[in-house]
């Protein structure tokens, strides 16, 4: 008798997400680009740890993420918003954001694992529910966060939450191509944005509780 293979890495799969759940997705994306004010400048943050931008990579790891995405969008991250003094504040910036981008530590390179911090798991739960949020996959570009197979790794302080990538991710998925045209302006007359459904496996990704 055949097993399915209970690990998620060994799942070979283009998606975590269930069809219903990438066409809701997809729906609520187009949606928020008919929201958009014709002429408004897009905002991406990209999330990362500070090790990850002390990188020597990680001008290289920018431009890789600015050329995924469309034409005209603002990148952003923390050295270019909180600087000269200003303090972090993630509460006074989110509203200004169009998207998030997340930046996670791989296990090894060409891991499909990527580790978040508690900085990167709050900014990334603010923004999951009414935003296009995407993980940078490193080789495999930019994939929606709704694709991806999401643990909590519970520890004595701070559990970090771990984001694993499909094996067979398709850069030309219906998802993200519904994210990125969630960043583009339109033409349409601007209405308030829906709120994003995500997948049961992301809906409360940060509610796990610590083992004793």
């Amino acid at each position: 008798m055949q097993t399915t293979p209970t690990d998620p890495l060994d799942l070979d799969v283009e998606t975590f997400a269930k069809p219903v759940q990438q066409r809701r997705f997809a729906a609520a994306m187009e949606q928020i680009a008919a929201a958009r004010t014709p002429g408004t400048q897009m905002k991406v943050y990209v999330s990362a740890a500070p090790r990850t931008m002390d990188s020597p990579k990680w001008d290289s790891w920018l431009q890789q993420i600015a050329d995924e995405l469309p034409d005209g969008v603002e990148v952003l991250h923390y050295r270019t918003v909180f600087n000269d003094g200003r303090p972090y504040d993630w509460d006074a910036l989110v509203e200004e954001l169009d998207g998030l981008i997340i930046v996670g530590k791989q296990k090894r390179a060409g891991s499909r694992v990527n580790l978040l911090g508690p900085v990167a798991r709050l900014e990334l739960r603010s923004l999951i529910a009414t935003k296009p949020v995407l993980l940078y996959g490193h080789n495999l570009g930019l994939i929606p966060v709704i694709d991806c197979k999401s643990q909590v790794m519970p520890r004595d302080t701070a559990p970090r939450l771990k984001l694993i990538a499909p094996k067979r991710w398709q850069r030309d998925s219906l998802t993200l191509r519904a994210a990125l045209t969630a960043l583009t302006p339109t033409d349409s007359t601007a209405i308030s944005p829906p709120e994003v459904e995500v997948a049961d496996h992301l809906a409360h990704p940060f509610s796990a509780t610590r083992s004793a």
